[in-house]
This record gives structure tokens, C-alpha cells and sequence, in this order.
């Protein structure tokens, strides 16, 4: 299984990389917390969340990303 590893920079950098991770968590199933709340009827939505979240202690998901300014 291959991981990316998320780098953004700046202002322009970090808003575009805002609405990158809006559109990742919504397939994934990501609520703003990092928790999983997938409609359950698809495998593909956990099957692959590892590519760009770590799982953190109490089933949270931490995008694997790098934010400067």
C-alpha cells in the first residue's frame, strides 16, 4: 500500500490544500473531528483511508500533511 504524505505552503498554498481536504474527507467519510462517519455501503471509503490519514488513539483519523505559512 503506498502513502503520500500531504505538503503545503503559504497562504495560496494552504487554502487550496483546505478545499483538497474537504473534498479527501468527504470521500472518506471524515467528519471535522477525524471521525469516521461513513454511510457503511462502501468498502472502497476504508478500504484506502490509510493512503492519506494515520489512525489515531480513539478511532480518529489524522491526515499524514504538512501545513507551513
Amino acid at each position: 500500500m503506498r502513502e503520500i504524505l500531504h505538503i503545503q505552503g503559504g497562504q495560496c498554498g494552504n487554502q487550496i490544500g483546505s478545499k483538497f481536504w474537504e473534498v479527501i474527507c468527504d470521500e472518506h467519510g471524515i467528519d471535522p473531528t477525524g471521525r469516521y462517519k461513513g454511510d457503511g455501503s462502501s468498502d472502497l471509503q476504508l478500504e484506502r483511508i490509510n493512503v492519506y490519514y494515520n489512525e489515531a488513539s480513539g478511532g480518529r483519523y489524522v491526515p499524514r500533511a504538512v501545513l507551513m505559512d
